[in-house]
């Protein structure tokens, strides 16, 4: 049956009663039953009935992709759970921080920190900014400044990171994207064509390290630092400063972790993943690039979060970081983490299958043919997925919706005929990418939030200090980034004109201050 219209109303009321509650799993709860009412004849009984026994359960969690990833999920939020228990994560925060030594080296060392603790955002905002508050206090960087470098270090990284606790939603919706274009292409392949088209967070990454090396700043964050520098007040007067310190992600005070306690799984987690992508693909006769492009990558990465848990667990056991139910307590604590992660996944399975059912994409790719200029559509996908993000204040949520919408229309648009398009990864990486802009800028955004406390900031200063610096690079992404591409620009092409015009940016247009908190000429 051809629902022809009909089909928008799931994905834009999810969008809107998202947009009105900031509730991205009811929002998605309603956009489901909304979908599951018109394709039961209108019968709001069985649509909610429906809604969980078809949708849900049957179309969503019985998938075995769906439910291999979401296994994943819980399974690599374990494995970095044991980790950061027995002091690994914290080893590499403290073994960078060693170098701090002055205002230019302190907030280089806390930005290097973000990266190194790629695998998971959270941890990352927690561990780097509790382990570096002191260090500059002490050099008197405002806390506006600390909590900036550690949100903008920690989305654009884990959300790009290969082993991350992002990387299995983002397959998972691309796979799951791909399957209802009728594209059956290697998943984690396409994840990593879709990195170069992540403008934002790239442009977001060089404007700090221009920021940092060149010592210079502008807008509210200046007035920040030259306010710290003068006064030794790290955060204005009548400020709010919020502290936070979760035990679930730091080790008992009397363990002494080591950098060899994340190499060590982490590297097991990659060679599994390597080795297993071949493994499981293979078949005599295949070549080992056709071998890793048949595998089943959600079944590959559940693999290796389970053996790189068994590792890092074995390594907390034999040095008796903890005995054997602190490691249990560890792994289940971090796969708890991901609970709220895998309900959105779970949901925006159900809801793809929803409007796949409907024939949104087809309708859909068949109206932008004839009314919509594919060269503007990574454009608008961008725009679209920023002013979402900040608006209900989640990355996973806005993600979770836009994506199985936005990869048919750029499928039909294109001709994708079998095969992934460059505009199609153009499309992606702008759905992925601007859902991060709304974890910089959005009051309401959990990994905003958690800067602010792990860095003790005043919350709204935080917001207020970093905006300029995000619209900035968003601003970058749009003009040296989505626009080009769209017209079929290389992307690497593009990133390396950004990242020269980004640094002429700073050192035209920033200021910078001495020790004493004075404009230097």
């Amino acid at each position: 049956m051809d629902y022809g219209w009909l089909a928008l109303l799931p994905p834009l009321i999810a969008i809107g009663f998202a947009l009105w509650k900031r509730q991205v799993v009811l929002s998605l709860l309603v956009g489901i039953f909304t979908g599951a009412t018109i394709l039961a004849g209108w019968n709001p009984l069985k649509g909610l009935l429906d809604t969980f026994s078809v949708h849900i359960v049957e179309n969503s969690l019985a998938d075995s992709w769906n439910i291999g990833i979401i296994v994943f999920l819980l399974a690599v939020g374990g494995m970095i759970g044991v980790i950061g228990k027995m002091g690994g994560t914290k080893a590499i925060a403290t073994s960078i921080a060693k170098k701090a030594k002055d205002v230019r080296s302190t907030q280089l060392a806390t930005a290097l920190m973000g990266i190194a603790i790629f695998f998971d955002d959270y941890a990352n905002s927690i561990v780097v900014g509790n382990t570096m508050r002191p260090i500059t206090d002490e050099q008197r960087i405002s806390r506006e400044k600390l909590s900036y470098i550690v949100d903008s270090s920690a989305a654009p990284v884990s959300s790009m990171a290969p082993i991350s606790t992002w990387i299995a939603m983002e397959l998972g919706l691309i796979a799951a994207g791909l399957a209802g274009v009728g594209i059956d292409g290697d998943t984690m392949t396409i994840f990593f064509q879709t990195i170069p088209y992540r403008f934002y967070s790239l442009f977001s990454l060089v404007l700090l390290f221009n920021l940092i090396l060149q010592r210079k700043d502008y807008g509210p964050m200046l007035k920040a630092e030259i306010r710290a520098r003068k006064t030794g007040q790290v955060y204005a007067e009548g400020a709010n400063p919020l502290i936070a310190d979760d035990k679930n992600l730091l080790p008992d005070d009397d363990v002494d972790g080591s950098v060899l306690d994340v190499i060590i799984p982490i590297t097991v987690f990659l060679l599994v993943t390597v080795f297993g992508l071949w493994y499981n693909g293979w078949e005599e006769g295949k070549t080992i690039k056709d071998s890793i492009g048949d595998s089943d990558a959600s079944v590959v990465l559940t693999w290796a979060a389970f053996i790189g848990s068994l590792v890092a667990g074995t390594i907390g056991l034999v040095k008796k970081r903890f005995n054997l139910t602190g490691a249990m307590e560890s792994w289940i604590s971090g796969a708890k983490s991901m609970f709220t992660a895998v309900i959105i996944l779970t949901l925006a399975f159900a809801l793809k299958g929803v409007i796949s059912a409907m024939g949104l994409d087809v309708w859909l790719g068949e109206l932008a043919k004839g009314s919509l200029n594919p060269s503007f559509l990574p454009l608008i996908t961008f725009v679209v997925s920023m002013f979402m993000a900040f608006a209900i204040g989640s990355s996973w949520g806005t993600n979770g919706i836009l994506m199985p919408i936005i990869i048919p229309i750029a499928a039909q648009v294109s001709g994708a005929t079998g095969s992934v398009t460059p505009l199609m990864l153009a499309c992606m990486g702008s759905v992925l990418t601007g859902a991060v802009f709304g974890d910089h800028c959005s009051p309401i955004s959990d990994t905003t939030i958690l800067s602010s406390s792990a860095s003790g900031s005043d919350h709204i200063d935080h917001v207020r200090t970093q905006m300029p610096y995000a619209i900035t690079a968003a601003a970058f992404a749009i003009v040296f980034g989505f626009l080009p591409a769209g017209f079929g620009l290389n992307p690497w092409i593009s990133l390396i004109i950004g990242f020269v015009a980004i640094t002429f940016f700073v050192k035209f247009f920033g200021k910078r201050i001495d020790g004493q908190g004075e404009i230097v000429k």
